[in-house]
Formats: structure tokens, C-alpha cells, sequence
């Protein structure tokens, strides 16, 4: 069963930066999967922020327009590991931030317990 461990959130100050990694265990084909980061803000709904498919390549990624030019998602495949660099960071920032994954590139059905972010103004 895979299961998809986050780590890296803090309280951080307007333009700051943090780096959020996550972790799938459990998971022999995970080069093979498309990874997402979602966040979700008191009272909004979930959303995703960035993806990457299997071949890590940056004309692979997605990302909201709110974060283009401040996050990079990455992936470390020897690892397991994928990652979301977050620079720049604003308040708006705020939410708990959730890895996820896409085995199969029809859905999100696996997912971390999701690390709180916070950016002081």
C-alpha cells in the first residue's frame, strides 16, 4: 500500500521561502506516477498548485497562475521523493499543503496528511 509522508511546512515571513518534500513508501512503480501538491485555505476549497508527470521534465509540470515564477515542483525518483520549492512566499500562501498521486493519470487517489504553511505579512 503506498502511502505519501509530507514534510517542510513552517511559519515563514512575507517573501520568505520554504521547501515542502514528500515522501511515497510503498511504491515500486513510483517513476511512473504523476505527483500533485494541492493546498487548501481555511474556508476555500482544495486546490491544486503544481503536478509533474513521470518524466520530471520542467515542460512536464503544471502549475496555478497564482504561483507561476515562485514554486518549482520537482522529483527525485531514486528517492521516491517529490518536491515543491516555494519562494517568495505571501500571505495568500497560508493553507495545509497536500502531496498526491496519480498512479494510473485519471485521478489523485492517494494522499499525504498534508503540512500546515503559514506566511506572516
Amino acid at each position: 500500500q503506498v502511502q505519501l509522508v509530507e514534510s517542510g511546512g513552517g511559519l515563514v515571513q512575507a517573501g520568505g521561502s520554504l521547501r515542502l518534500s514528500c515522501v511515497a513508501s510503498g511504491a515500486r512503480t513510483f517513476s511512473f506516477f504523476t505527483m500533485g501538491w494541492f493546498r487548501q485555505a481555511p474556508g476555500k476549497e482544495r486546490e491544486r498548485v503544481a503536478a509533474i508527470n513521470w518524466s520530471g521534465t520542467p515542460a512536464n509540470t503544471y502549475y496555478t497562475d497564482s504561483v507561476k515564477g515562485r514554486f518549482t515542483i520537482s522529483r527525485d525518483n531514486s528517492k521516491n521523493t517529490v518536491y515543491l520549492q516555494m519562494n517568495s512566499l505571501r500571505p495568500e500562501d497560508t493553507a495545509v499543503y497536500y502531496c498526491a498521486a496519480n498512479p494510473r493519470g485519471t485521478s489523485y487517489n492517494i494522499w499525504g496528511q498534508g503540512t500546515q504553511v503559514t506566511v506572516s505579512s
